[in-house]
């Protein structure tokens, strides 16, 4: 498979520039029957994972490649037709330099590489000083919220239509690629199209280095770019105000849709309020015509074009190998999270979306998933099933463990009162218990335990049962002058004869 970027050149060169796929396979020294395939192509997602890949470097290419960029360095001062192709440079490579014995395939991928970072200037020249209908821009703000009572300080995104004035935001708990792929694609399914070009500032999220004429972008956004069939444009460094639309937005939203600060249960609830409140918004008239946005909106929509067939994985990847007590870090450590103890000192594979991080095992098995960490501090996310399950097989490894230490006091002290066969029940138990409502709600029945004395895992699911199974504590009998004394009274044993008589019982035997 091509690169990214050659692929982006195909797709461009055909769909915006127009150029047949004859002369693209002819300037790109590629086979008709290649173009063809990625100008067709519909679905960008990233292959399945596997357990291992190779990718062919050829380190004997390192001495030349000097030469190879003053080469192309030069080129920018010659007319276009007169520039190095891949096979020029493999010609001239072996004319100059009599040991040289690399492949026309190494050099032809270094060259298709440098050349696309030098050379790739579609969109310079002709930014647009009047908005086009059909063109979205994209930015990031901040804002605090209160979710099920915790308040939170995140980022939303905006995507705004400078044409009709229209815009819609997202609220995420931060601001990574996660959170741009999900919003973009929850908008874009939304209005039920995709906008032809889509301005962006130079954020690290994408933009992995600015080039002269052009940027290197993440191979991830590269994808999502051509799945959806967008055109990127990129404002230059420091030049916020060419995209000048989506930033008053980004003001205008947080001043009329996020004050007071929200309160909401569930953030995913509250998205979708909002895009109804921006719907709503925009029945107003527009600032320069005498129109509504919506109206104008309309047009924007003509100027879109369909979302595509096929899904595509909005979730990152990445594997990350555990410590001695099954856990991991990530943003540069300060973000803690469990995996399990049967996974210690193993590599696992993470699924990583804007709300969760989803904990795999070597065969894309779940084994966990946390609600992902945010902020520059340090913070940890504990899941105790897996390892309450594999410490209710082997209770006496317990104290031996390391996970006996990162125990609550309260569990801890619980632990000590039961015997040794006591042990692995009550694990197994509390292992039960988190799998049904969580673990704070079995730390809770301990809690209540410790205070009545049990040290038992019967008691742990009775008192479960009483606090989260709306099963009612019965009131103690009372006692007083007309209950009868029952130790004063004595059996009849002729009365039960006679009761069993008179129902045929004694004359069946």
């Amino acid at each position: 498979m091509l690169t990214m970027d050659k692929i982006h050149t195909i797709r461009f060169r055909f769909h915006v520039k127009g150029e047949k796929i004859s002369q693209i396979a002819q300037d790109m020294n590629l086979d008709w029957k290649t173009v063809r395939k990625y100008v067709d192509m519909t679905d960008f997602n990233a292959p399945a994972p596997k357990p291992a890949s190779e990718k062919l470097v050829c380190p004997k290419l390192d001495p030349y490649k000097a030469t190879i960029n003053r080469w192309l360095e030069e080129d920018k001062q010659a007319p276009r037709k007169q520039r190095h192709t891949a096979k020029r440079v493999f010609n001239r490579l072996k004319q100059e330099f009599p040991d040289f014995n690399c492949s026309y395939r190494t050099v032809a991928a270094y060259y298709a590489v440098k050349h696309q970072g030098l050379f790739s200037q579609a969109k310079k020249g002709y930014l647009p000083l009047d908005h086009r209908p059909g063109e979205a821009q994209v930015d990031f703000g901040t804002a605090d919220f209160y979710e099920n009572g915790t308040r939170r300080t995140g980022k939303y995104l905006e995507v705004s239509f400078p044409h009709s004035n229209k815009g819609y935001l997202q609220l995420f708990y931060g601001e990574n690629m996660e959170c741009l792929l999900e919003g973009m694609d929850t908008i874009f399914r939304h209005i039920g199209v995709v906008p032809a070009e889509v301005w962006f500032d130079n954020t690290k999220t994408i933009v992995t280095k600015i080039l002269r004429g052009g940027r290197a972008l993440t191979e991830r956004f590269e994808r999502f770019q051509e799945h959806y069939g967008f055109q990127s444009v990129f404002t230059n460094p420091g030049e916020g105000q060419e995209k000048g639309n989506v930033e008053n937005k980004v003001g205008y939203h947080r001043r009329n849709l996020l004050v007071p600060i929200p309160r909401f249960l569930a953030l995913a609830g509250f998205n979708r309020q909002l895009l109804k409140q921006c719907d709503d918004d925009a029945a107003r008239e527009h600032y320069r015509h005498n129109e509504t946005i919506e109206e104008l909106f309309k047009e924007d929509l003509l100027h879109c074009h369909p979302l595509p067939n096929i899904d595509f994985d909005l979730s990152g990847k990445q594997s990350i190998v555990t410590n001695n007590w099954g856990k991991f870090y990530r943003h540069k450590g300060m973000h803690e999270y469990s995996a399990s103890p049967k996974h210690a000192n193993e590599v696992v594979n993470l699924k990583l979306t804007s709300s969760h991080i989803i904990v795999m095992d070597e065969n894309y098995r779940e084994i966990v998933r946390h609600r992902r960490l945010y902020g520059n501090t340090k913070q940890q996310s504990m899941e105790w099933l897996p390892y309450l399950k594999q410490l209710s097989i082997r209770p006496r490894a317990l104290k031996y463990s390391g996970v006996y230490d990162m125990m609550p006091p309260s569990l801890k002290q619980f632990l000590e009162k039961c015997s040794h066969s006591e042990t692995g029940k009550v694990l197994k138990v509390l292992a039960e218990l988190t799998d049904r409502t969580g673990f704070d709600s079995a730390l809770n029945t301990i809690n209540q335990a410790l205070t009545y004395g049990a040290s038992d895992a019967d008691s742990l699911q009775n008192l479960y049962r009483r606090l989260y199974a709306d099963v009612p504590e019965l009131p103690p009998m009372p006692t007083g002058p007309q209950m009868p004394n029952i130790g004063q009274m004595s059996a009849n044993l002729m009365a039960y004869d006679v009761f069993l008589g008179k129902g045929g019982v004694m004359n069946a035997r």
